[in-house]
């Protein structure tokens, strides 16, 4: 369609934010749309004294018309990504570096806008430690819980924030740096309200409208959106209590005032932190007593940064803490007369009572109540009898399924209280094929017992989810490293010394070593609650060697974790560790998901063949000879028949003179890698005995690897020059 303009003398054209001023001359029709396949024609007669100007007109003009033309109709994408905020960023990075057909949509003006608001205190509690004295990149992410994963080196939070606690607003800052600098594809200013599925007899579709009524077809939905919309309880009363996303965040409003909140969690204390030195006294309540990340390791508990109060509580000034059911509470509305030196003056009072104290709850919401209804008159040391000045939620945040059409809405996941919706193991929605869930609405998966709802987490999960992606749509397996079985053991101190995907999502992401006799091949951080599943996710087969699984994990001992007998040192007795520690799984074959669900409680894996803890250690690097290495070859001799230890030079060279078959280490590490090329005598010897073959024989060059790290090796012994080594 042609758009054009007939304009009459002194007026505007407006064509989107440029407007032009037509001299008078000629015409005195008024302004009319031409949007005809003749319009072109007529309007040129009309205007023909003012052709060169009318022109470029004309040409903005349909522009402007074709754009909103593309708006209103549909488009299609390979990918849809619903939300610019950590999650959708982080994998908008994968597929862009895969160069896949991808749109990132995103409601608001800006990536990241739940931390324009949230905290509402303004300070986040995500790690961000700079001085680690390490080089190593991927050491140094164990230890940044805010920066996403890219091929940049220096694209991290550090270079919008040094605090160890960073300031909220700087995170949708690094966030806008993220997306500016790897040009990922995102579209601001679309709100979508409707998400609906549609099957075709080759494939499933998903289609996204947006607030113009405009459509988004993709074949693979990948929805990142959080959790934003505030949880709630209703109880008689609720009406009467603030929200955490709307409550005054001056604490001089909160002067000499009584205070209740219900939670217990990191934004309740958040908001109890914040008015402790001006509120006269600050209450708490819930369901469940206090949970300390420090003894919980799960980081959605409660920070120490936060946990002020608990100081005040047990140190008895006037603050506390106290459980109850908030479905069995009533908050009540009661007017009390307090003197003033201008006279008397009314003022509500809030009382928290509970509901079977309470007749007529239906008209009780927000009405007074008698006395005879308050828990006072039933028991009069009732710990919370005193009046409230005000009440706040503070329950934290939930999934939005509003925007799901019934063919498309995962189901709620049984867990975290309703509040996430149910996925898989590679996190597609249950009965949703090709919707996955990304960043924290996926954490049901590993709720409260890993770091999958943080940032620190799930941008591995965002990864391994990828890698899902790619196996299924585009053939691509899982990415491997292909080892000699010699490599093995120091390929898996590498890891324990660096990897930060599987520290920091321990008992969920895991390496899965799939032995082939004389080589493996080494997948890393394969999703364990899948591992039934592990041929049609990744793409590699399973042999008859078996496969071994290295997963960090915590024990699963009640201690006092700041008590004298906390860690355990001694090796032999590795399986009674409590802190974060490597253990290995041996299996013959793969497991099934009967053995998945008959698991021992508090496993992430079913019980295995042949298992190996490496001992707790205080610097958390499993790198000593006797407590960690030499265990660790033992285990690994055991699960592949095969002597993994390392020789000399010369210890290999009379094992080939008087063995027919001299040990793995000297046959892949010397005899075919001309690992004894520095004793120049034993080299001729060598040579001349036929022992060694030649360059030509071999089709291959000499050279050792610099990077075998020497405690691993003896004196002149190299591996593979394809493996790369940091420590």
């Amino acid at each position: 369609m042609v758009c054009l303009w007939i304009i009459k003398p002194d007026t505007y054209l407006f064509t989107g934010r440029w407007q032009s001023r037509i001299p008078r001359r000629g015409t005195n029709r008024r302004l009319e749309s031409c949007c005809t396949p003749g319009g072109l024609h007529a309007c040129l007669n009309v205007m023909d004294s003012n052709l060169p100007c009318l022109i470029l007109l004309l040409l903005i003009g349909c522009v402007k018309c074709s754009s909103d033309n593309q708006h209103n109709g549909s488009r299609r994408f390979g990918y849809c990504v619903l939300g610019a905020g950590p999650a959708g960023l982080q994998m908008g990075f994968f597929l862009s570096k895969a160069k896949r057909d991808y749109i990132i949509l995103e409601r608001n003006s800006g990536p990241g806008s739940f931390f324009n608001k949230y905290p509402r205190h303004r300070k986040l509690i995500s790690i961000n430690k700079i001085h680690t004295g390490r080089q190593n990149r991927e050491f140094n992410l164990r230890h940044d819980w805010n920066s996403l994963l890219s091929d940049h080196p220096d694209l991290l939070m550090k270079r919008v924030s040094s605090e160890f606690y960073p300031p909220a607003d700087a995170f949708p800052l690094y966030l806008s740096m993220f997306e500016k600098q790897l040009g990922l594809r995102v579209r601001y200013g679309v709100d979508i309200g409707r998400i609906r599925a549609v099957q075709s007899p080759k494939n499933r579709s998903y289609i996204l409208t947006d607030q113009r009524a405009a459509d988004y077809t993709c074949s693979v939905l990948l929805v990142a959106t959080g959790l934003w919309v505030p949880q709630k309880v209703e109880f008689v009363g609720s009406d009467l209590v603030e929200g955490y996303e709307s409550i005054s965040t001056d604490p001089e409003d909160y002067k000499d005032q009584a205070v209740l909140i219900l939670g217990k969690g990191n934004s309740a204390f958040e908001t109890a932190q914040s008015i402790l030195g001006r509120a006269s006294k600050v209450h708490m309540l819930s369901s469940s007593p206090v949970r300390l990340a420090w003894q919980t390791h799960y980081v959605g508990d409660l920070r120490a940064v936060n946990n002020d109060l608990i100081d005040t509580y047990q140190l008895k000034s006037l603050d506390g803490l106290a459980e109850a059911r908030l479905e069995k509470i009533g908050i009540t509305q009661r007017k009390e007369k307090s003197s003033r030196r201008a006279g008397t003056q009314n003022k509500a009072k809030l009382y928290l009572t509970l509901k079977k104290h309470i007749q007529h709850q239906e008209k009780k919401n927000s009405s007074d109540v008698s006395g005879e209804e308050m828990p006072g008159y039933h028991i009069d040391n009732f710990s919370m009898r005193k009046p409230y000045d005000r009440v706040i939620r503070c329950l934290g945040f939930r999934f939005n399924f509003s925007v799901f059409d019934s063919s498309a809405c995962p189901p709620i996941s049984d867990n975290a209280k309703g509040r996430l919706p149910g996925v898989t193991p590679w996190y597609e929605g249950m009965n949703t094929p090709g919707l996955f869930v990304l960043g924290t609405a996926a954490h049901s998966r590993d709720y409260r017992s890993s770091a999958g709802g943080f940032v620190h987490g799930f941008r591995y999960t965002v990864r391994a989810v990828h890698r899902v992606l790619e196996q299924r749509y585009h053939s691509n397996l899982w990415p491997s490293t292909k080892l000699f079985t010699t490599q093995l053991q120091s390929w898996i101190l590498k890891r324990l010394s660096e990897a930060s995907g599987p520290y920091q999502m321990f008992q969920v992401l895991g390496d899965v070593i799939l032995l082939r006799g004389s080589h493996c091949e080494y997948v890393e951080e394969f999703t364990l609650q899948a591992l039934p599943q592990f041929s049609s996710v990744s793409g590699h087969e399973v042999s008859e060697h078996g496969l071994i699984v290295l997963v960090m994990q915590y024990g699963n001992n009640k201690i006092d974790f700041l008590g004298r007998s906390r860690a355990e040192t001694d090796w032999t007795k590795a399986w009674k560790s409590n802190f974060l520690h490597p253990v290995l799984y041996y299996y013959d074959t793969l497991p099934t998901e009967e053995d998945m669900r008959l698991r021992p409680t508090g496993w992430p894996l079913p019980r295995p063949k042949a298992m190996h803890h490496m001992v707790e250690d205080f610097l958390a690097e499993w790198d000593t000879p006797i407590s960690h290495i030499q265990p660790l070859r033992r285990f690994l001799e055991h699960c592949v028949q095969t002597d993994l230890r390392a020789f000399y030079a010369e210890s290999c060279f009379r094992s080939s003179l008087t063995h027919r078959k001299p040990p793995l280490f000297c046959h892949q590490g010397y005899l075919k890698r001309q690992g004894v090329a520095h004793n120049t005598q034993l080299w001729q010897q060598v040579h001349g005995a036929g022992l060694m073959p030649t360059d030509q024989e071999t089709g291959k060059t000499s050279g050792s690897d610099p990077a075998f790290p020497n405690y691993l090796a003896q004196a002149g012994a190299s591996v593979s020059s394809g493996l790369k080594l940091d420590f």
